[in-house]
């Protein structure tokens, strides 16, 4: 997802962004690495785009060497990205992401190989615009995956092998997959997958797992691909959410995972203080585009401490559920670095100034940062 670098830094809150929300301590964690603080629990992760890898944006590169231990790439391992037209691959920025791991340490999450968004306009159709065969759409899948995640089998820790492929209700998504392929595409994505990269974990990754009618869905995938011998190590819940999250219904999900013997990680977290122009629709699906209205920006020069409270609760909330399942938990990847690096401030509507991440535009831990830091320490 493309990043809006926006030029919005609120002087006039840095006072109340120095004292924790709870505590009232100065907001001080300048010798804190918050991946060192959930290490006894689960790698603390977030995704990054090519900037950042590269050097270009140097206050978010020092944010990410300090406090995260797993990186996503943003964009940079997406089909689109990574082979814009047929066998040209381009591997500028997931090179840049693997030098950087390496020379700092962190584990890197490959994202994404299936997924119905962010592919190139030749992968569905022939030379004359046709609609391909099922053969040549599995032809490609197999070529993608074992060029790309092939090219990184010994340097990539897990890989978001299918994402978003269920509806809310729990049944396949339509999409030019399962048009072509057939239910089974995913199928044949987890086995190409699992010969490209075997030392690799696998995962399926959506958002909106705490919905228990969508759990179910991908969890009768994962027993499928047990049944037939193919691998899957895990399941990935995006948590896109709003101010109070459904804490008790991802519990319910956390639950469930665990009892089919599945690893289980939260992949995007990110929390909006915005209000959704389309409650029924909330989720992450990035074709939604809602017209700009002023009403949805309510925070354009600066967040009120009352949407600050509300956030810092719904994170509390939030990491207190994950550090109690912290045996069954293998990750939490925050879904950018930066209040200014989000989608949010442009999905699902253009021009919205949104706070949805743990250090805001000034690049300045928020001050429940500090309450975080405590939760290990007070379970």
């Amino acid at each position: 997802m493309k990043n809006i670098k926006l030029s919005v830094i609120m002087f006039g809150c840095m006072f109340i962004l120095s004292c924790s929300i709870k505590s009232g301590k100065i907001n001080d964690i300048s010798n804190s690495s918050l991946a060192d603080v959930f290490s006894e629990g689960f790698d603390l992760g977030v995704a990054v785009n090519r900037n950042q890898m590269l050097g270009i944006e140097k206050p978010q590169q020092q944010i990410v060497s300090q406090h995260f231990n797993a990186l996503t790439p943003e964009n940079d391992m997406k089909w689109s990205t990574l082979q814009p037209s047929e066998g040209s691959f381009d591997f500028t920025g997931a090179d840049a992401l693997i030098n950087y791991a390496a020379e700092n340490n962190k584990k890197i999450i490959g994202h994404v190989l299936v997924w119905h968004q962010q592919v190139p306009e030749w992968l569905f159709v022939d030379e004359q615009g046709k609609q391909v065969t099922r053969e040549v759409l599995l032809s490609r899948m197999k070529s993608h995956i074992f060029e790309v995640a092939g090219r990184y089998k010994n340097q990539i820790y897990g890989w978001d092998v299918v994402n978003e492929a269920l509806n809310d209700d729990g049944s396949l998504r339509e999409s030019k997959w399962l048009e072509i392929i057939g239910e089974d595409f995913i199928d044949y994505a987890f086995l190409y997958a699992s010969q490209a990269a075997p030392n690799a974990k696998l995962y399926y990754n959506d958002y909106n797992l705490f919905k228990q009618e969508k759990i179910t869905g991908a969890l009768t995938i994962a027993e499928r691909l047990k049944r037939k011998g193919i691998r899957i190590d895990g399941i990935g819940a995006q948590a896109h959410y709003g101010l109070n999250p459904p804490v008790a219904e991802l519990e319910k999900t956390i639950q469930r995972v665990i009892s089919q013997q599945l690893d289980f990680m939260i992949t995007e977290l990110d929390i909006t203080v915005l209000k959704f122009p389309e409650p029924e629709k909330m989720g992450a699906d990035v074709s939604l585009n809602v017209e700009y209205a002023e009403e949805y920006n309510p925070y354009a020069e600066s967040m009120s401490n009352e949407a600050l409270q509300a956030l810092a609760q719904s994170y509390i909330d939030l990491f207190e559920l994950f550090w109690k399942y912290r045996d069954h938990i293998s990750r939490v990847t925050l879904w950018g670095v930066s209040d200014g690096d989000s989608w949010r401030n442009y999905w699902p509507m253009q021009g919205r100034v949104d706070y949805p991440l743990l250090f805001d535009r000034a690049y300045q831990a928020k001050p429940f940062v500090q309450d975080l830091i405590n939760i290990p320490q007070s379970q």
